[in-house]
Order: C-alpha cells, then sequence, then structure tokens
C-alpha cells in the first residue's frame, strides 16, 4: 500500500490492482472511501478493463474467435507494478500477459496515475497499443463512497447533484448484467436533484451516457456539499447494492458500458467500444473533490 498526504488529505492506493483504497480528511480523521466489507460489496475503487460491466453471456468475439471475460475485465485483480512515487504522485502500469492474451487478444500497456493537490485527487488512466493490430478497449472506475450521514433505521441518504437540473435520462439494465433498449427519465425533484434512499437503487443501476452530465456532487440530507465527481467521460454509472441497505454509494465515470441483452456481434462492434491503433495512446482522467475537507 501507498500513501500520499498533504493537509488537507491523506490517500493509500494498492498495487494489487493500482486501486484506490482510502481517503481520509485529515482535520477530522473521517473516511470517505467505502472500506470494502465483503458484507455488502468486497472492493473500494476497482479500475474497469478492459470492459465496463458485462458481456452477453460472459463472452465475445474478435475476428469469428469467441473469447470469455467475466464482468468488468481483469485488471482490477491483477498486480501493477510502481512506476513513480512523489510527494504528491503515484503512478502504476500492468503489462499484457500470456494469459491476459488467452482471455483479451490484445498486447497492451495500461498505466494508472494519482496526483493529490489540496482537497483534489485526479485519477488518470492511459492506455497504449503494443501490438501489430487496431486494439479495442474500454476503461472505467468504481469508486465507492460513504453516505454522508448514514443511519442504517432511517430511510434517507442524502442526494445527487448533476451540472444539468432536467430532461437526464437513463438506460436500464434488462438481464444478465446487460442492457435492454428501454431508456427512462432520472426521477429529479423540483430542485432538479435526485433523492437519495434506501429504494433508490432497486432499480440497480442508472447508466447515464451520451454526455449528459460531467459532473456529479455528493449532497447530505440538508443539501450541504460532501464530495464531487468531476469528468469528461461520455457515461457515468450511479449505483449501490440492491436491497442491501449498504452504506455507500458509488459515482462511475466510463468509457463504455454492458452489452445490450442478447449482443452475439462482434467485439468492436459492441456499443461504447474505443479503438488505439498500433503504439497510440488513449488518456483520460476524472477528479474527486472532497468538499468538506
Amino acid at each position: 500500500m501507498k500513501t500520499l498526504s498533504n493537509r488537507k488529505l491523506t490517500i493509500r492506493v494498492a498495487e494489487h490492482g493500482a486501486e484506490l483504497s482510502s481517503i481520509v480528511a485529515n482535520a477530522t480523521g473521517k473516511e470517505y472511501l467505502w472500506q470494502a466489507d465483503p458484507a455488502f460489496w468486497k472492493r473500494h475503487s476497482p479500475v474497469l478493463f478492459p470492459i465496463v460491466g458485462s458481456v452477453w453471456n460472459a463472452e465475445y468475439r474478435h475476428e469469428g474467435v469467441t473469447y470469455s471475460l467475466s464482468q468488468h475485465g481483469f485488471a482490477r485483480d491483477m498486480d501493477f507494478s510502481l512506476m513513480k512515487e512523489t510527494d504528491d504522485e503515484l503512478r502504476f502500469a500492468l503489462e499484457s500477459t500470456p494469459e491476459t492474451l488467452k482471455v483479451y487478444p490484445f498486447p497492451f500497456l495500461l498505466e494508472i496515475g494519482y496526483r493529490l493537490e489540496e482537497n483534489r485527487i485526479t485519477i488518470s488512466w492511459r492506455v497504449r497499443n503494443r501490438g501489430s493490430e487496431t486494439m479495442y478497449f474500454q476503461i472505467g472506475a468504481h469508486p465507492a463512497f460513504y453516505y454522508p450521514n448514514y443511519e442504517a433505521d432511517s430511510p434517507e441518504r442524502g442526494y445527487f447533484a448533476f451540472d444539468v437540473r432536467k430532461g437526464l435520462v437513463y438506460r436500464a439494465l434488462k438481464e444478465k448484467g446487460c442492457v435492454g433498449e428501454e431508456v427512462r427519465p432520472v426521477p429529479l425533484d423540483a430542485d432538479g436533484l435526485l433523492p437519495l434512499d434506501v429504494h433508490t437503487f432497486d432499480i440497480d443501476t442508472f447508466i447515464i451516457e451520451n454526455g449528459q452530465v460531467r459532473r456529479v456532487d455528493l449532497l447530505d440530507a440538508e443539501k450541504r456539499p460532501y464530495l464531487s465527481l468531476s469528468f469528461t467521460a461520455p457515461l457515468v454509472g450511479l449505483w449501490s447494492p440492491p436491497a442491501k441497505n449498504a452504506p455507500f454509494v458509488c459515482i462511475e465515470p466510463w468509457y463504455g458500458r454492458c452489452d445490450r441483452a442478447g449482443y452475439t456481434g462482434e467485439f468492436k462492434d459492441r456499443d461504447w467500444v474505443w479503438h488505439i491503433e498500433p503504439d497510440e495512446l488513449f488518456d483520460a482522467s476524472y477528479v474527486i473533490e472532497v468538499a468538506s475537507a
């Protein structure tokens, strides 16, 4: 576990999965990142690569060959190498292996970076195509945050605020972790906020596509800022385990999402798949800001 600290925050990152594992406000000692109690969910903030979500029946096809990949891919379960460590930055790398090539036939180099500045954490991704053919992939984040003032016996959890206050829609999951064609309105209140309570995630995941939002704020029950995520990703997933009364919620910027139910086409033709040519780079980032630190 590697640590970065300044006068505002202390963060910890594990080399396994290059996973952000703790965000603590130094003034109060308050932990903001979910601490992976397996009774609810055993992860903190996994990086999703080379897919986001599920492929139909855990299978996909590339140039007529069928491969198997479990939900969210394999990077989150692999050990990364530490590339860089300074007072305010950590950077990790993962290279393709003979084992990854059996399930994902693209040589790659994945770099994940963390930079700490005041009360802001910038998480960066760099994907390099190390092969000789076009590489297809998805990448995404899955950070989980404690609710501001969680009380198991109270139904209220707070609110989500967005940089757009009306007209938001989300795509609903249909079966086997894959989406259908149905698009529904995000149930915003009169103030343009999404109220969070014990039943908000009975629908499982809000998948908001097409760059509708670029910022999500988590507010407490009095609508005071708690933390925010800013991103350029074209999709964001909002999730907490359904029917578990979990103490946390996830805000997930994505470059990609799960298959449509029943999809059996080529990997490159899936919805929201990115591609880079040999030795080409893909760079992206997002920012976590702790409002009360």
